[in-house]
C-alpha cells in the first residue's frame, strides 16, 4: 500500500508542474501577442507624428515585448534631422517617444546649403531664413549658437538675415520677417526676439524698424 501512494505523490507532482510549464507557456504566448497600441510623440516640429511612427518601425503596431526601446530609439537616430531619442515604456501597450530634432536654423546664401542645428550643411529646402551675406568665420558660430536658442516659431517667421555690423558691434544682424517688420539685433542681445510677437502688439500692427541692438524702440515706417 505505501508503494502505491508513493507512486500517486510522483504521478501528482509530475501532473503539477506539467500543469505549471504549461500554464507558463500559455502565459508568455499570451504575452508575446500583446500589441503596442498607444504611440505618444514628444518634441517633434519636422516630422508629423506618424513618420516618426513609420521610421520608429510601429506603423503596424508589433508585439510589444519582441520591441526593444533600444531598437526603436536606433532606429530613429540614424535620420539626420532627429539628434537623440528617448523612449519610455508606462505599460505593456504604450510607448512615449521623446525627440530631439536637429532642426533646420537658416539657408547660408554664401554656400548655398541649409544649416542645421549641429552645423551640418544640407541642399534640402526648408521653410527658414536665409543669411544672404558672408558671416565670418568667428561671428558665425556665435551667431549659429544665438539663433539655435531662439523659439522655432519665431525662427519661422524671419524671412531674410543680413550681417550688418558697425562701428560699435562686429556682431550685429539685420532681420527681415515675414510680416514686413525688420530687427536689428545684436550676438548679445538675440534673444530678445523671443518677445518679437508681444513688442509688435504694442503698436497696432504697424510696420516699421524694431531696434533691439541698442535699447529697444520701434520706428515706424512712413
Amino acid at each position: 500500500m505505501v508503494r502505491k501512494k508513493k507512486r500517486r505523490l510522483k504521478v501528482r507532482n509530475v501532473l503539477l508542474v506539467l500543469t505549471l510549464i504549461t500554464i507558463i507557456l500559455l502565459g508568455l504566448a499570451f504575452l508575446t501577442d500583446v500589441k503596442i497600441n498607444n504611440i505618444v510623440i514628444k518634441g517633434n516640429v519636422l516630422y508629423s507624428d506618424w513618420e516618426i511612427i513609420e521610421k520608429a518601425g510601429l506603423d503596424d503596431y508589433p508585439s510589444s515585448l519582441k520591441t526593444l526601446s533600444s531598437k526603436i530609439e536606433g532606429r530613429l537616430e540614424e535620420d539626420a534631422y532627429i539628434k537623440e531619442v528617448k523612449v519610455e515604456r508606462p505599460s505593456l501597450t504604450k510607448v512615449v517617444i521623446k525627440i530631439d530634432e536637429n532642426l533646420p536654423l537658416f539657408y547660408y546664401l554664401p554656400a548655398q546649403k541649409t544649416i542645421l542645428a549641429d552645423k551640418t550643411e544640407v541642399l534640402e529646402n526648408f521653410p527658414v531664413p536665409t543669411v544672404i551675406n558672408y558671416v565670418p568665420d568667428k561671428v558665425y558660430e556665435k551667431f549659429l549658437k544665438a539663433i539655435a536658442s531662439v523659439n522655432y516659431d519665431i525662427v519661422k517667421r524671419i524671412s531674410e538675415i543680413k550681417y550688418d555690423p558697425n562701428e560699435v558691434d562686429e556682431g550685429r544682424f539685420f532681420l527681415t520677417m515675414n510680416d514686413g517688420n525688420q530687427v536689428y539685433l545684436t550676438l548679445n542681445s538675440f534673444e530678445k526676439i523671443d518677445d518679437y510677437l508681444d513688442i509688435i502688439k504694442e503698436f497696432d500692427n504697424k510696420k516699421g524698424i524694431l531696434y533691439l541692438d541698442s535699447g529697444e524702440y520701434f520706428e515706424v515706417k512712413g
